[in-house]
């Protein structure tokens, strides 16, 4: 191709002036009782053909909205394009009729999206999804378009592409889902993909064969792509050009390696410095008060029991936690690692007694084992727990100062003018102001529900919080603030922490020491500068080597490439733990292929 460069990706990109996409003066407005309020304003950019362009920025900063106006899905009548003009070579797509835009939505521009259980059909299977999205805009015999559908899936290296074709999405694993939704984006070759926040819900090692699949087919086919993130780790390993959004604005745009490490703009400089990176774990080994531990388990076991046949008897059971050992200290951010389904949660839900278990289980010196449900309820007290989604955490209907005073009207402690008194301590304690007590939940952004979570944590004075993936939906800012938040109180009250998280960079910055988890395991314990300085289990420089670098200029080894599902850990009945740990526990998902 005369005049080509060469993207990231290794895909030539077009001449210089042969955008596939051009977006000028994008202005899209919601109407609201005082007039046309903007969401984006006066956004310009172009796309060459096999180029990646990064648009990046915080939530609520126009990067979704810019997209779904790419794509003709902005939702009328209430938001709309104002301003602006939107080309796809020499097609202009504002103002197109519905008809029109879709022959060319799926075809010549495709998107994938954040969450693809919501965007699969749940009663349709994946082949018919495959096959009724081909059959839109090719004319093709049934078998030819299930042709087509099965090349697409094998372009995905998605494993057993015959055996998925016959399953339906609750049946694959998040990871597989997403290769489905990219199949069906790059079965009819488009021009442009949009992938808006593709890797946001997977696990670290799952993004990084998303990842290595976009490239490869970038590659291959040659296409455009928008990438949509507010993780710079991403942004760093992908684009070969940056936006970066703020407010509905375009405040900086440039090369990526310029971007990264020349930004102009105090916002692209506040973002980049506030992710987390490897190597750079915060302050030396916590010193931890002496005395018997604040949790301790011996041989944790939950199965849970799956059901078959016409009598429905037990055929397998789930090893969700298998054999786990382990001590919290007073004082100690001990954080729990690994993938999706592997056990980290079931653990955690067993240590604040809300699933049955076999084994041992202490809390402050009290045995979990036998206890009744008001000595369960007592025992809550000092163990407490802060969720991922703080909006699902939340009750809509009452105010939020009533939902931290809760535990303590549930407990019976204090009357209520001293709860809320109580309560206003908490709030300005989580940097919140005390008239805030006062609204909905829906009045405030999500770092700040995730501080009023913490605060219904810590109106107990619990002596152990278990904080479940509690920053992995947070903006990296918002993420930052209550990382110090967290340490803070830690100081302050001598909090114990049980963290539980897929991110190894933001668990290097916070733990004092880890356990890897795999297939209910504990495959690997130590401090924090044992786990991240010289792994041992190939599990855990798996974890390690996937965590994305925010920086261009940092090129992955090809042999740190991954492939593999994680192998079930359903088994018959009958089926021993030592058997379970020694056909999957360094398995061929651990290594590279």
């Amino acid at each position: 191709m005369t005049n080509a460069a060469i993207s990231r990706s290794g895909a030539a990109t077009a001449p210089d002036g042969a955008p596939v996409l051009t977006v000028q003066g994008l202005t899209v407005s919601v109407k609201t009782e005082d007039g046309l309020l903007p969401l984006v304003s006066d956004l310009s950019f172009a796309l060459a053909r096999g180029e990646t362009l990064a648009i990046a920025g915080e939530s609520g900063s126009g990067k979704s909205i810019t997209s779904l106006a790419i794509m003709g899905l902005l939702p009328p009548p209430a938001v709309r394009v104002t301003g602006g003009q939107i080309h796809l070579g020499t097609t202009e797509l504002t103002g197109l009729p519905e008809a029109q835009m879709q022959s060319i939505r799926g075809n010549r521009i495709a998107m994938i999206f954040q969450e693809p259980m919501t965007s699969l059909n749940p009663v349709m299977s994946i082949g018919r999804q495959l096959t009724e999205a081909i059959e839109a805009h090719e004319v093709l015999s049934r078998t030819e378009a299930r042709t087509r559908a099965l090349s697409a899936l094998t372009a995905v290296r998605i494993s057993q592409p015959e055996r998925r074709l016959h399953q339906y999405p609750h049946e694959l694993s998040g990871g597989m889902r997403q290769r489905v939704m990219i199949a069906m984006a790059i079965a009819l070759r488009p021009d442009v993909l949009i992938a808006d926040e593709p890797t946001t819900a997977l696990d670290v090692t799952v993004q990084r064969e998303v990842l290595d699949l976009l490239r490869d087919l970038q590659r291959d086919m040659g296409t455009a792509i928008i990438l949509i993130t507010h993780d710079m780790g991403v942004v760093a390993e992908m684009a070969d050009r940056v936006v970066v959004m703020q407010s509905g604005r375009m405040v900086e745009h440039g090369a990526a390696g310029a971007v990264f490490h020349a930004p102009q703009q105090p916002y692209t400089k506040a973002l980049l410095a506030a992710v987390p990176r490897m190597g750079r774990g915060v302050g030396a080994a916590a010193v931890l008060p002496g005395g018997a531990p604040v949790a301790r388990l011996r041989g944790l076991q939950v199965r849970f029991d799956l059901r078959g046949g016409l009598l429905g008897r037990v055929t397998h059971h789930v090893h969700a936690v298998e054999g786990v050992d382990l001590d919290i200290q007073r004082g100690e951010t001990f954080a729990l690692v690994g993938e999706s389904g592997c056990g980290k949660s079931t653990l955690a839900k067993a240590m604040a007694g809300l699933v049955k278990f076999d084994g041992q289980i202490e809390i402050d010196g009290t045995s979990l084992a036998g206890l009744g449900r008001a000595q369960i309820k007592a025992l809550r007290r000092n163990v407490q727990m802060i969720f991922q989604d703080p909006m699902a955490s939340l009750d809509p209907r009452m105010r939020v100062g009533d939902l931290v005073a809760e535990p303590l009207v549930i407990h019976g402690i204090d009357d209520h003018a001293r709860r809320e008194a109580r309560v206003a301590a908490l709030f300005d304690r989580v940097g919140l102001s005390s008239d805030q007590m006062y609204r909905y939940p829906h009045e405030f952004s999500g770092g700040q529900r995730q501080r009023i979570c913490i605060a219904r944590a810590l109106a107990l004075q619990p002596k152990l919080i278990i904080a479940d993936e509690s920053v992995s939906a947070l903006d990296v800012s918002v993420q930052a603030r209550v990382l110090d938040l967290l340490r803070a109180l830690k100081q302050e009250f001598a909090i114990a922490y049980l963290f539980i998280s897929h991110d190894m960079a933001v668990v290097e910055n916070i733990a004092d020491r880890v356990a890897v988890m795999y297939l209910g395991q504990i495959v690997e314990m130590g401090s924090r500068a044992q786990i991240f300085g010289n792994p041992q289990h190939p599990y855990t420089r798996r974890l390690i080597e996937a965590v994305p670098v925010p920086d261009p200029g940092h090129i992955r080894p090809p042999q740190s490439r991954f492939s593999g599902e994680v192998p079930s850990p359903m088994r018959a009945v009958g089926d021993t733990p030592q058997r379970l740990a020694l056909q999957d526990i360094g398995s061929g998902h651990l290594v590279a292929p």
